[in-house]
């Protein structure tokens, strides 16, 4: 079963798994088939999660025993990407690594999906489990809205990352602008009617994105084809798609399945995608935290590690592990 909450709406939601509809499906990060939630969407009183008891059966073991990557591997790993974006003249790329946390017994499930909820208000936040998939996560970054009344998209451009109360560097808005760049490039390809917003702060917990909102008027036969084309964004995957997505999946010592990939929701007038970032697989006594950072040219592999711990508390300060 699955239940979330849109940004800025405290009612929760959830289906109710009529086996002849489906409004909300998973999409993982390679593009391979996706996990449906059949159902029509409905509302749910959130005074009565914590007595529902399709949230609460066992979580899955761990299905393959994968290794914690080191932060001395993830630094060197980091400094073979830098090398290889210099030579290429790659504006950035995308690399990620899981955080396994264990040494519990039980995940209170009801516990942490509220805490999430209240730590990031302005995210969409969810929590699955269908005994075979477990997942969790709070992020903002809109893949694609769109209104099939008026045929007007939105989008956004959210890259670079520190802490609240840091200053942006050259290094951060030269890892935002390609995603602007690579959006706006696609955009024109289906309308002659885009509006960009001017870029801005966009605060997440205890971290700050750049953001640059973006809205068109296409065609409703287009709407696939465009998130096929803005999927992976460069946010996670890196400029050139491709040729990243490759060097991704070359280098990386784990699979991202949904990690990075997007969450699709109809709801009303509204088709929703978002893309699936800060986000844990949960196991029955592991936790498995996705995070990653944009390496551009000007990385430093010790920034880029101290990032991604930083991004993974987003997920764990939430969770309520027990002994």
């Amino acid at each position: 079963m699955v239940y979330f909450k849109f940004p800025f709406d405290e009612q929760l939601y959830s289906t109710d798994e009529d086996p002849n509809e489906n409004h909300i499906s998973f999409h993982p990060f390679n593009g391979s088939e996706g996990v449906r939630c059949p159902g029509k969407l409905v509302q749910v009183n959130t005074g009565t999660l914590n007595s529902i008891p399709d949230l609460f059966q066992p979580l899955p073991e761990e299905e393959q025993e994968y290794r914690e990557e080191t932060q001395e591997e993830y630094i060197e790993n980091v400094h073979q990407f830098i090398r290889l974006i210099k030579e290429n003249n790659l504006p950035k790329l995308v690399y990620s690594r899981r955080k396994i946390v264990g040494g519990f017994s039980e995940i209170d499930l009801h516990a942490s999906f509220i805490n999430l909820c209240q730590a990031y208000p302005n995210a969409f936040r969810y929590i699955f489990n269908n005994g075979g998939h477990s997942w969790m996560g709070a992020f903002s970054e809109v893949l694609g809205k769109f209104n099939k009344s008026t045929h007007e998209f939105e989008t956004m451009s959210l890259a670079g990352t520190l802490p609240v109360s840091e200053e942006w560097t050259e290094k951060e808005i030269e890892e935002q602008k390609p995603v602007s760049v690579y959006i706006k490039n696609i955009l024109d390809r289906y309308s002659n009617e885009v509006s960009i917003s001017a870029t801005y702060d966009h605060i997440s917990g205890n971290i700050k994105h750049l953001r640059t909102d973006f809205k068109a008027r296409i065609k409703p036969e287009d709407l696939d084809r465009i998130i096929a084309d803005l999927h992976p964004t460069p946010a996670v995957c890196g400029i050139p798609k491709d040729f990243c997505k490759e060097q991704i999946e070359r280098t990386e010592k784990y699979p991202r399945e949904l990690y990075a990939g997007y969450i699709r929701i109809e709801i009303g007038e509204t088709v929703q995608y978002y893309v699936n970032l800060r986000c844990a697989k949960l196991f029955k006594d592991s936790v498995h935290l996705f995070v990653g950072g944009g390496i551009t040219s000007q990385s430093s592999p010790e920034k880029e590690w101290r990032e991604t711990e930083l991004k993974s508390e987003a997920i764990l300060k939430n969770l309520i592990l027990l002994s």
